[in-house]
């Protein structure tokens, strides 16, 4: 094996006066309150970096959008242009795959350390922004891509590194969690509570990221890659949304002491003897967890992440998931850790994939269902319905019958299977003749 040594990047040599010049993509909700933060808090920015933040230009898409308090002056609508000046550090907050990709890999190679809050891109490619930046030797920070103001990226990549993390399980969606919330606590269906979202600024006028679960997918892709040191992308995660989600639905969990939410679930599988390695899993969907559990009185728009590891045990962390100010704060805190690097001649750290573990279909995945029948109300019923079950190797945990005639209805909680099990009986029960309807079909988490 070959050592090379590396020589640290030497200090940089200027004054103390010397601003450190900054280049903000993106001036919407998020983008105009960190441009005020900059501008507002400049003498504070200063002290805790050693060194003048100067707010150099903004890239936006058109000038004529009011933005109080912001020199217009700093806008521009040529953003290659300007992260191809002299720029130390750039945040990017436009969002979406194009231009954002071109543009942080831009600023990568002339130079700048890049903020980021772009779930979607990492998500997507973010392999190519890391090797961008450790050729550039330059810092990619992006705690404001998932969750919030809400720390759960440094603890991950920095405070846990040294530990193994064996599961992550968060609420990280304000609007579904905001809609699933008011179905419990109010009894409203999903539109009422979608609608209710839109008008409290929740959701956005089309709310399909949200509700189907792509937004929630591409922070699950971030924290499985982070906590496991595997890549992993958004393609990678499975995905249900919450547009089915019936009062109902929230009913049956509420006869068995549970509430839904929309979790995304990243874990490790446990060692086995004679396994060639270790999986890592990461999906999203709704689920039913026990009223005990810490995520279960997670309410309104707010996030909350659920973290056990081998050494530190269970960790939970909890806030503000979006908004202009919640979402400010964690780029505004990874502003200042990016600029003091800098002026350190250091970075922090990269991308660390070294683990490479393979990410697992759903089906391989161990979980429960809840299942809600209607049934032909007969002799014999209970005892075919549970032939189904043990044909697929799924074991019933309990059983309990509602109504009678007509409008039988069994409700089935399973013990834990692999989801390719269950998924099989849920068809082979739509097979028979005793079954009606399956009416309602929910994986139960957190047991």
């Amino acid at each position: 094996m070959t050592l090379t040594s590396v020589r640290p990047t030497p200090l940089l040599n200027i004054s103390p006066l010397t601003p450190l010049r900054v280049a903000l993509l993106g001036c919407g909700v998020v983008g105009s309150e960190v441009a005020r933060l900059i501008i507002e808090q400049a003498e504070d920015l200063r002290a805790r970096v050693g060194r003048p933040l100067e707010l150099v230009g903004i890239a936006v898409r058109r000038y004529d959008q009011r933005r109080p308090g912001i020199d217009p002056e700093l806008f521009t609508t040529d953003a290659e242009e300007l992260v191809s000046r002299d720029i130390d550090l750039v945040i990017e907050v436009i969002g979406g795959i194009e231009p954002a990709r071109s543009l942080i890999l831009a600023a990568l190679r002339h130079g700048a350390s890049v903020v980021t809050a772009n779930k979607a891109l990492l998500a997507v490619d973010g392999a190519t922004l890391f090797e961008a930046a450790e050729r550039a030797g330059a810092d990619l920070y992006f705690e404001a891509a998932v969750a919030g103001a809400i720390p759960i990226i440094r603890p991950l990549r920095e405070s846990l590194v040294g530990d193994e993390i064996t599961s992550v399980i968060g609420i990280v969606n304000g609007t579904t969690n905001y809609i699933l919330d008011r179905m419990d606590t109010a009894g409203i269906g999903f539109a009422e509570a979608l609608a209710e979202a839109q008008q409290l600024g929740y959701a956005e006028a089309d709310p399909t990221a949200d509700i189907e679960g792509f937004d929630a997918a591409a922070k699950a892709a971030i924290l499985a890659s982070l906590a496991f040191h595997t890549r992993v992308t958004g393609a990678d995660v499975y995905r249900e949304g919450i547009t089915g989600i019936t009062p109902a639905d929230i009913a049956s969990a509420r006869d068995i002491g549970h509430v839904i939410k929309l979790l995304a679930i990243c874990q490790l599988s446990p060692p086995i003897a004679g396994a060639a390695d270790r999986t890592v899993s990461a999906r999203v969907h709704p689920a039913m967890i026990p009223r005990s559990h810490p995520l279960a009185g997670v309410g309104d728009a707010y996030n909350s992440v659920f973290v056990e590891s081998m050494s530190a045990g269970r960790l939970m962390f909890y806030g503000p998931g979006a908004g202009g100010s919640p979402t400010a704060s964690a780029v505004l805190g990874d502003l200042v850790t990016v600029a003091r690097n800098r002026l350190r001649g250091a970075v922090g750290p990269g991308e660390s994939s070294y683990a490479a573990r393979p990410v697992s279909e759903i089906g391989s995945v161990m979980t429960r269902y809840h299942l809600s029948l209607q049934v032909a109300d007969k002799a014999g019923v209970l005892e075919t319905i549970a032939h189904a079950f043990a044909e697929h190797g799924v074991s019933i945990e309990t059983v309990r019958q509602n109504g009678r005639n007509a409008n039988a209805q069994l409700v089935i909680v399973t013990h834990h299977a692999r989801d390719a099990a269950l998924s099989a009986t849920v068809r082979a029960l739509r097979k028979l003749d005793v079954v009606r309807e399956v009416t309602g079909v929910m994986r139960v988490e957190g047991d």
